[in-house]
């Protein structure tokens, strides 16, 4: 696994590596530095951390990685994407289209275990791996 820029790794991934499941390539990557976070991702993450345990846990990753950087014109982009992807008849939201967005930008590989990621990358050059 090679990045161009980065690994964009999905909320799916986070909560399989959090929860002590194998995830060989978010584990490689972490290993290499090259993990990259869609602010989206650190929310998701928050939001479903129940004990504090878990909260520290994902404060000091977001302390250590490096967060996806999301300008105005990024967020142009983001919605471009859900309507390119609606007239395909794809129906994506919008924190899902901000993810493979991310990784678009980056030219990064986006590691995934939601189907969704697989349907946008059959219309656009969204790279995906399970993670």
């Amino acid at each position: 696994m090679s990045p161009v820029s980065g690994v964009v790794v999905d909320t799916s991934v986070w909560i399989d590596f959090f929860a002590g499941r194998p995830a060989p390539e978010l584990e490689a990557a972490l290993q290499a530095g090259w993990v990259v976070l869609p602010p989206v991702v650190v929310a998701e993450l928050v939001s479903g951390a129940r004990r504090p345990g878990e909260r520290a846990a994902i404060a000091r990753l977001v302390a250590e990685l490096l967060i996806h950087d999301t300008p105005p014109q990024h967020w142009i982009r983001v919605g471009e994407l859900r309507r390119q992807l609606s007239e395909k008849g794809l129906a994506v939201s919008t924190p899902d289209a901000h993810v493979a967005q991310c990784a678009l930008e980056r030219s990064a590989v986006l590691l995934s275990r939601d189907v969704i990621f697989g349907r946008i990358a059959a219309h656009c050059p969204l790279r995906v791996r399970a993670g």
